[in-house]
């Protein structure tokens, strides 16, 4: 058996990541990837019993790097719940804003047959660890208690609102919105004066 090429195995996820945002799940073939990788097909099934698996597989790896860059120095336990946010939302719009290809590619793969697979070997240890800090939170009175959806779209959505006006190149008026601590942190403070009882 052929040893296991880390390279080669990146670069296959690089452009099948590229291909499937560029051409959805349904443009996106083995074949193609083979040619745009300069590697044979033969060379990819060597890593990868299928289509779907190497789908899968670089849709794991994607979300496995999001979610160890967005729990950087987090503590669910220690940290109060604006501090935790705040470090939530530097973490993540740190990682979105960087890896614009792989939101992308991830938001495909969310609407799309495959996304159980992949949620189901990587989001546990993440629930987990925001499921205490939530807990700690309102054990401590920093937080409302609410329905988790209601939670998540109060606590994140308004982050992922900018960065897709900042990916997007594009707002409401005719000047381009760009990114800032300044106007996250404007909108991390409301979003705090929303949660807290």
């Amino acid at each position: 058996m052929r040893p296991r090429d880390e390279n080669k195995i990146c670069e296959l996820h690089r452009k099948t990541v590229e291909m499937i945002v560029k051409d959805g799940l349904d443009g996106f073939g083995v074949n193609k990837l083979a040619k745009a990788a300069g590697v044979s097909p033969a060379t990819i099934y060597i890593y990868y019993k299928d289509r779907e698996d190497l789908i899968v597989q670089t849709a794991i790896r994607v979300t496995d790097t999001m979610l160890k860059e967005s729990l950087a120095d987090f503590d669910p336990d220690n940290m109060s719940f604006e501090e935790g946010l705040r470090q939530q939302w530097k973490n993540r719009s740190s990682h979105f804003l960087n890896n614009p290809l792989d939101v992308q590619f991830m938001e495909k793969m969310r609407y799309s047959h495959l996304y159980d697979k992949v949620a189901d070997k990587v989001y546990n240890t993440f629930k987990e660890v925001m499921g205490r800090f939530y807990h700690n939170a309102v054990k401590r009175g920093e937080l409302l208690q609410l329905p988790t959806e209601v939670y998540w779209s109060l606590a994140f959505a308004p982050l992922y609102q900018l960065i897709k006006f900042h990916s997007q190149a594009k707002s409401f008026g005719p000047q381009k919105y760009h990114f800032t601590e300044e106007s996250m942190e404007q909108t991390l403070q409301l979003v705090l004066k929303a949660l807290k009882p």
